[in-house]
């Protein structure tokens, strides 16, 4: 005898199914086909179910993928970002160095009072803080290096103004033209041709025959050959009404239209025209008026 017991939690006690007829086993076979095919069915069911939800989830796949490609290329421009931030902080701590370095020429040009102008020293620095995010920080930068152009094109125009200052001070008849001592100043003195007073135009420098002759200041050279009674003679022009002359030379070494460099050797000593020995004989006028050149020179030994 062939039974099948169904034991499950819904039926109140096991059901038993007899397997003895034909009928009966014809009726389970039936059964357990119908399951089977319900089986089947649930099966392909699923498979369509899954295979639906794949092409719903491919999408959504492919926005996760294209998401993290933002993400990548998001990544690598903010690298390119810094970088190029990087980049332009080198620029302006170069750019810092040269105002700096600038700075000092112009303080040293100047002649500022100590501590007027000190670039060594770091300015003080203060207010509230906030974090700044990479576009904030390359306007910040943006406007560093808009204020530093403006320094700079104001320190250049500063440095124009003082070397043009600094040029005008070269130009004033300021140096020893000869090595040697005054042996005769300025003013009334003992003519030493006629033993008789007389007014001295000038300052006598006791040199040796080929000392070198240099220009009290920078300037253009006016004149330059025989003078009567100066002998050998250069004048240089140092505008703003400035000429300084001198006399008796050994011989010229520049002409007419030359520019040249205070300090600059323009001649040797001699005894030319009316001298009795090696000098330089030295004058400045000062809007065509003859003045006592010690007032205007910076080395005198006599």
């Amino acid at each position: 005898m062939l039974n099948i017991i169904v034991v499950s939690r819904h039926l109140r006690a096991p059901l038993a199914l007899s397997l003895d007829s034909a009928k009966q086993r014809a009726a389970a076979a039936g059964i357990a086909l119908g399951l089977f095919a319900l089986v089947l069915g649930l099966g392909g069911a699923l498979g369509w179910t899954l295979a639906g939800a794949d092409a719903r989830i491919a999408p959504l796949r492919a926005e996760v993928a294209a998401s993290r490609q933002a993400v990548e290329e998001a990544r690598a421009e903010a690298r390119r970002e810094v970088n190029a931030l990087a980049v332009k902080l080198g620029e302006l701590q170069a750019q810092a160095n040269r105002l700096n370095a600038l700075g000092h020429r112009l303080t040293t040009l100047g002649q500022f009072r100590e501590g007027e102008f000190d670039f060594t020293a770091s300015p003080g620095l203060g207010g509230p803080e906030q974090e700044a995010g990479p576009q904030d920080l390359a306007f910040a930068l943006g406007s560093v290096e808009a204020q530093f152009d403006r320094a700079e094109q104001q320190l250049d125009v500063l440095g124009a103004l003082l070397q043009n200052e600094q040029v005008a001070a070269d130009a004033r008849p300021s140096r020893a033209p000869a090595p040697g001592y005054i042996v005769s100043p300025f003013g009334r003195r003992i003519d030493p041709f006629t033993g008789s007073k007389a007014h001295h135009l000038g300052v006598d420098f006791a040199a040796r025959i080929g000392d070198p002759i240099k220009a009290a200041g920078g300037g253009i050279v006016k004149f330059s050959g025989w003078k009567n009674g100066y002998g050998n003679t250069v004048i240089i022009d140092h505008g703003d009404g400035y000429q300084t002359l001198y006399g008796h030379n050994q011989r010229n070494l520049v002409r007419e239209g030359d520019v040249v460099r205070a300090g600059q050797e323009i001649a040797k000593v001699g005894s030319t025209g009316r001298s009795t020995g090696a000098h330089l004989h030295f004058e400045v006028h000062v809007n065509g008026r003859p003045v006592n050149p010690t007032a205007y020179l910076q080395r005198i030994r006599g």
